[in-house]
This record gives C-alpha cells, structure tokens and sequence, in this order.
C-alpha cells in the first residue's frame, strides 16, 4: 500500500523531547527514584499547592467535557492583564499557540522567519503548513532583530521571537524589542514568546500587553509549563488584538485545554508567593551553575531562563557518561550547536548531584 501524503509533511523531523526518568531506568538498570532529570526547563517545585487542591477539586466532573471557551480562566486573565476576555487565546501548552498561529497565517508557499538556534516548533509549525522558513543567523547565540526585520519579504507572514530564547537563554531587553516591532510591516505577525519572562530579573522586566494595546499584528504567547510548574497539564495562552484570535480560534480544536488545567491555571494565577518562590529557587541555581562553570575554566552563554548551555566540546560523549552515572541533560546537536549542553536548573541536592556527575564526565 503506498500512503499519499505532502512532501513537506514527510520531510519533518518529528520533535524529540527530554529522555523520560523511566525510560533511562530501564535502559541501564537504574533505581529511577535516585535519577536527577535536568533536561526539559521544569519547574523542581512541582506545581503550586493551590493548584494541587483545585485539581483535586475538579476531579469530581472529569466525566464531562470542559468549558470549550475556558470562560473563568479568561476572565482572570482579563482581569490581570487589563484586556477584554476577546484578546485571549488557550491553548494546550503555549506550543498550542505557536501552531495555531501558523495554522491561522501560513499557506504553502509562504514565509516565515525565525532565528537561528531557536525553539524547534518554530521549524515544525512552519513545514507542518508547507510554508518556507527564513532563517536568520544568531547574533551571539541569540536574536538578531536588526537582520531578522531585513529578512522579511512580501511573502512573509509570521516572525517567531522568542525572550528569553530557547535554548541558549539569550535576551534582547524591551527597548530593541519595541523598535523591532514598530518596523515590522502592518501585514506581518510577529508571534512572541515569552514562555520564560516570569524567570526575568526585576530590572529587566517590561509590559508586553502594552505593545499588544499598540500592535494590532502582535500575538504574546505565555505558559504555565515553565516558572508555575505545570508542564504536565499543557496549558498555556496567547494575548493578541481580537482579529488575530478570531483566525485563531477558527482553527483551534473545540476542547484543546482540560477542566483540570484550567482549574489548576486558575488557582496558580493568584498564587504569587509561589511564583517568587520559583523565581528565587532559579535565580540562586543559575548562579551555583554558571559559577562552577567559570570555576572549571567552560564556555556557557549567561541564561536568563531556567537553564544554562555550556559547551564541553564531545556533548554525545558526555552526555552518555551522564545518563549512565543517573543524570539526564538535553544535547542541543539538533539546534546546529553538536559541542553543547542544556542543563535545568533543578532543586539545589539536584543541581550538586550534576556537578559532582559532570566533573566526573569530564574527566572520563
């Protein structure tokens, strides 16, 4: 039987995701509880206690569909952005946004830029469609916004920007952010991913709802996944003007956010002792990271996420001599970056158990 399908569907490379604790236990015979995963940017805390008790809660009426239209979460949100409930998009983690995006703008044959060593979905949602990907060189790991605005052509209709980047961490501070969109041409979307902005030290923090209030061509795209500890839930949502989430919404699945995400989104948003809590816990394990990064004399990009690369010249190798001591990291060969390394930052027991199984990696 010869199954028909698009060209350029056959051409994806499917997304690899972090190797599972479990998976790892069984490939080397390892006791999983003892394993230290520190390779898919997760909160260590878990998610929020309060979040925790409205899951439980909800449980009562999973045998029913969910509020399709997610109605209490969007008023929430409505209410601690200031912007009408119409300006708000859920989704099934914020990678659900970034598709529908390019589901709602792209047609084959189209454009859409990105850059260089960023998120992979950006590659996927893209060649899913059949659109043609512009794909700007970094400028030191990170955006280069200066070339990416050169590089969009007539055809292009979505610009992904991610700040702070995966996977190298990087970021551009508001003020090159706020010229970069005031020249990007009205018919082009610039979809903005702020997956790890609640990770931002306070200086550095800005109000991109307030460039969504200005740019009608804006989309701001956010998660629980990352600093509110929900990445098993997916949920995630997108702010834009209400003609971007009408096109969004014409191609959204009719139940694509859970009652229990939506619950545990709604009690976590109010938990703002947990979300500083979280951003404490990364502030201080980014810092013991990259300090003994220095102390070993290694190359890492300064993160201002909850993760740091660092280059250790044969990543495959060392990567592997950390799996077998019990500790999972993330290979970023697939970013076009083979002599590097994503790290987490775990709890600070995980965090030491690395260093002491990476210096021994190193060493082997």
């Amino acid at each position: 039987m010869s199954i028909h399908a698009p060209a350029y569907v056959r051409a994806i490379a499917p997304y690899q995701a972090g190797k599972p604790t479990s998976e790892l236990a069984r490939q080397y015979g390892l006791n999983e509880a003892e394993i230290v995963k520190l390779a898919s940017n997760e909160n260590p805390l878990g998610m929020p206690e309060s979040a925790r008790r409205a899951v439980v809660a909800a449980m009562a009426e999973v045998g029913r569909y969910p509020d399709s239209n997610g109605f209490e979460l969007k008023q929430a949100l409505s209410r601690r952005m200031d912007v009408p409930q119409e300006w708000i998009t859920l989704g099934n983690g914020s990678n659900d946004i970034l598709e529908l995006a390019a589901h709602s703008l792209l047609a084959p044959g189209e454009s859409a830029v990105y850059a260089q060593h960023a998120f992979a979905v950006y590659a996927l949602a893209t060649q899913e469609v059949g659109a043609r990907a512009i794909v700007v060189p970094a400028r030191n790991y990170g955006h280069d916004l200066q070339a990416m605005l050169a590089a969009i052509e007539a055809d292009t209709r979505l610009v992904f920007v991610a700040n702070p980047n995966n996977p190298t961490g990087t970021f551009v501070e508001a003020p090159e952010v706020e010229r970069f969109l005031e020249r990007v041409p009205a018919d082009t979307v610039v979809l903005y991913d702020e997956a790890y902005t609640e990770y931002l030290p306070p200086e550095l923090r800005y109000d991109s709802v307030s460039w969504v209030r200005r740019f009608p061509n804006l989309i701001v795209s956010r998660t629980f996944s990352k600093a509110y500890g929900m990445a098993g839930l997916r949920i995630g949502y997108g702010i834009a003007q209400p003609e971007l989430t009408d096109l969004m919404n014409r191609v959204r699945q009719p139940f694509n956010v859970n009652s229990l995400a939506q619950q545990a989104a709604l009690a976590a948003l109010g938990d703002s002792e947990f979300l500083e809590r979280s951003y404490r816990l990364n502030r201080d394990g980014l810092q013991l990271l990259q300090s003994a990064f220095d102390r070993m004399g290694l190359e890492y990009v300064p993160s201002y996420a909850n993760f740091v690369m660092v280059r250790v010249g044969d990543a495959a190798a060392v990567y592997e001599r950390l799996l077998r001591a019990g500790v999972i990291v993330r290979p970023v060969g697939g970013y076009g970056l083979p002599e590097w390394l994503r790290v987490s930052v775990g709890l600070p027991s995980e965090n030491e158990a690395f260093l002491k199984a990476f210096e021994g990696a190193l060493a082997a």
